[in-house]
């Protein structure tokens, strides 16, 4: 078994980009008894056109587009885009579950938090939800986020989190 490596995502690999994205999704909030329901159903009700165009979402604004690979196939993703000057975003920061424990997300979030410098960021935000989602949210705590007034969605049990980027 080769190193997974993080990469910039390819155009063929959206589709199953989105798949990595909905089975963790699916594996938080069972939303639906299976992983094919539970896709079939965030298609409709979830969409999520930034990843089908991440061309524009993120590698044009200001951002790039990163997939974790593990022999050919992808176990993660993460992205980074401009939110205002100055400021970046992380976002798609998901990773399937059986993947946990291995420094993964710490790889991602490395090679975003390089990223940013690279653009210039001096700080980055994101949002998550403590509730569903309390390992990510321990997990970008530990990476030096802390909580700030939600800045972009009004969802009840989502939270806005920002950290200053220290020089790379």
């Amino acid at each position: 078994m080769e190193m997974p490596e993080i990469r910039p995502i390819q155009p063929g690999e959206v589709l199953e980009a989105k798949r990595v994205i909905y089975t963790v999704a699916h594996s938080i909030f069972h939303d639906r008894p299976t992983l094919e329901e539970s896709i079939a159903f965030y298609e409709t009700s979830w969409p999520i056109p930034d990843v089908e165009d991440y061309q524009r979402s993120y590698v044009e604004n200001g951002g790039i587009f990163l997939v974790t690979a593990e022999d050919g196939a992808i176990i993660g993703t993460g992205a980074l885009r401009r939110l205002e000057e100055g400021v970046g975003e992380i976002k798609r920061l998901w990773l399937l579950p059986e993947h946990h424990g291995r420094g993964l997300g710490y790889r991602m979030m490395a090679a975003l938090m390089a990223a940013a410098r690279e653009r210039g960021y001096t700080r980055l935000r994101l949002t998550t939800s403590p509730g569903w989602q309390q390992r990510a949210f321990e997990f970008y705590k530990r990476l030096g986020f802390y909580e700030i007034p939600l800045y972009e969605n009004d969802e009840d049990d989502m939270v806005g989190m920002e950290c200053v980027l220290q020089p790379g």
